[in-house]
C-alpha cells in the first residue's frame, strides 16, 4: 500500500485490516468460481473511503469451488496478523444468497458480551458487511454462493492476542472498522492530544471534555447536549493527558467515556490499552463484593468478558450503588493525580444501558460545555 503520514519526523506506510484482507480474498473467489478464471488482483472499498488494489495469492480452482487468499499488511504498524494470509472459499449454493462462515483458523466466539453472539465466527460486522458487499457486487443475477474465511495460521497466531481471555476460541478475529491500519507513533499521538488543549488555552479556556475515543465523543454530542469544540480524545493515555491539563491551565476538566475504559481509572490505572492493564473485571467485582454481592454474583463479574457483561449480574443480582461506587473511585484518583485547584467530573455509560452514573461535579459542568 503506498500511503504515508508522517509522525515524529518519520515517514510512516498505512496498511490494511485483516477485514479488508477477507473482503478481497472473498471479491476474487466469488469472481473465480463463476468466472472459471484465476485472478490476480482485485479492487475493494473501505469505510474509510480509500479504494485498494490488493495482489491475490494461492489461487485455486476446483470442481464447483474456488480458492485464494490476500496476505496482511499491517503497514510500518505490524500487530501479530501481519503477513498472516487471509483465505476465502467460494462454492455454488442453490440459494439466491451470499452465505458468510468462519473457517480453520477463524475465532469462534463463545461468551457473551462482544460485538459478534456466541456461537459464531469472529469476523466483526464491518468485516462482515465489506465481504458482503464485494461479493455482491460480482454475483451473477439470481446466483448463491458460500464464502469461508480461513487463516491456517490463525490458531497459533491468537495465542498472542487477547481472544482466549475473550472467550474466543479457535483463531483470530476478523477485524477492522475502516479497513485501513494507521501506523501510530505513541509519543506522536500524545503530541497530537495535547495539541487541543494548546489550543484552547491560546483562546483563553480553562475547561475541556476529555473523551477516550469516537463513543464518548458520540455520546458526549449526541447524549449531553454539548458543543464539539470543548472536547479532547485522550485515547488509553489518561495520565498524560490529566498532567497536560494541568501544565495549558485548565481548571474544569469534564471526563465522558464508556465503563469499558474508565473502570480501569477507578482502580487507579492511567494508561488503559489492553496490553499494558487490565483489570475491569476485578475492580468491579470488589465493588460489587464491597456493597454486598454474593460469591456467586462476584464469580460470575470475574468471568465476564466484557463490562456490559459484568453489569448485566450485577442488575440481575440487584447490587445497588455499583456505578456510582465506581465514579467517586474514578474522580478520586483523578483528582489526586492532578492536584488542588482543578475542578473534575465524570460521566461514565455503556452501550447497552446508556448513562450508567455522573457525579454531581459533571452534572453542574455539563451546562458549562453547552456554549462556546
Amino acid at each position: 500500500m503506498d500511503r504515508y503520514v508522517i509522525k515524529d519526523g518519520k515517514r510512516l506506510r498505512y496498511g490494511y485490516t485483516t477485514g479488508s484482507c477477507a473482503a478481497a480474498a472473498a471479491k476474487a473467489a466469488a469472481i473465480m468460481l463463476f468466472s472459471g478464471k484465476c485472478v490476480d488482483a482485485v479492487d475493494i472499498d473501505t469505510p474509510k473511503g480509500w479504494r485498494l488494489h490488493l495482489d491475490i495469492e494461492d489461487a485455486l480452482l476446483g470442481d464447483g469451488f474456488a480458492s485464494c487468499a490476500v496476505r496482511k499488511d499491517g503497514g510500518d504498524d505490524p500487530d501479530v496478523t501481519d503477513g498472516l494470509l487471509i483465505y476465502a472459499y467460494a462454492q455454488h449454493i442453490p440459494q439466491s444468497i451470499i452465505d458468510v462462515e468462519g473457517g480453520d483458523g477463524v475465532g469462534l466466539v463463545t461468551k457473551p458480551g462482544l460485538q459478534v453472539p456466541p456461537g459464531l465466527a469472529a469476523i466483526n460486522p464491518v468485516p462482515m458487511s465489506m465481504i458482503r458487499k464485494e461479493v455482491s457486487e460480482v454475483l451473477p443475477p439470481n446466483r448463491g454462493v458460500k464464502i469461508t474465511i480461513r487463516v491456517p495460521n490463525g490458531k497459533k497466531v491468537a495465542e498472542r492476542t487477547f481472544n482466549p481471555q475473550l472467550g474466543i476460541e479457535g483463531g483470530i478475529s476478523i477485524l477492522g472498522t475502516t479497513g485501513i491500519v494507521e501506523p501510530m507513533s505513541n509519543e506522536a499521538l500524545k503530541e497530537s492530544l495535547a495539541l487541543r488543549l494548546h489550543m484552547l488555552a491560546a483562546q483563553g479556556q480553562d475547561r475541556v471534555c476529555l473523551v477516550p475515543g469516537n463513543y464518548g465523543r458520540d455520546f458526549a454530542i449526541q447524549r449531553l447536549g454539548m458543543d464539539e469544540r470543548w472536547i479532547c480524545p485522550i485515547s488509553d493515555f489518561v495520565g498524560y493527558m490529566l498532567e497536560q491539563c494541568v501544565e495549558y491551565g485548565m481548571r474544569h476538566v469534564l471526563m465522558v467515556g464508556h465503563a469499558g475504559k474508565l473502570v480501569k481509572i477507578a482502580g487507579g490505572i492511567f494508561q488503559t490499552h489492553n496490553r499494558v492493564a487490565d483489570a475491569r473485571m476485578e475492580i468491579i467485582a470488589a465493588h460489587a463484593a464491597a456493597l454486598g454481592g454474593d460469591a456467586a454474583a462476584v464469580r460470575d463479574i470475574l468471568n465476564a468478558v466484557t463490562t456490559e457483561a459484568a453489569f448485566s449480574i450485577i442488575e440481575r443480582a440487584h447490587i445497588d450503588g455499583v456505578y456510582d461506587r465506581l465514579i467517586q473511585r474514578i474522580g478520586y484518583h483523578c483528582r489526586r493525580y492532578m492536584g488542588s485547584g482543578v475542578e473534575f467530573g465524570c460521566a461514565m455509560f455503556s452501550m447497552d444501558k446508556g448513562l450508567l452514573a455522573m457525579d454531581e461535579q459533571a452534572k453542574h459542568m455539563v451546562e458549562g460545555f453547552k456554549h462556546v
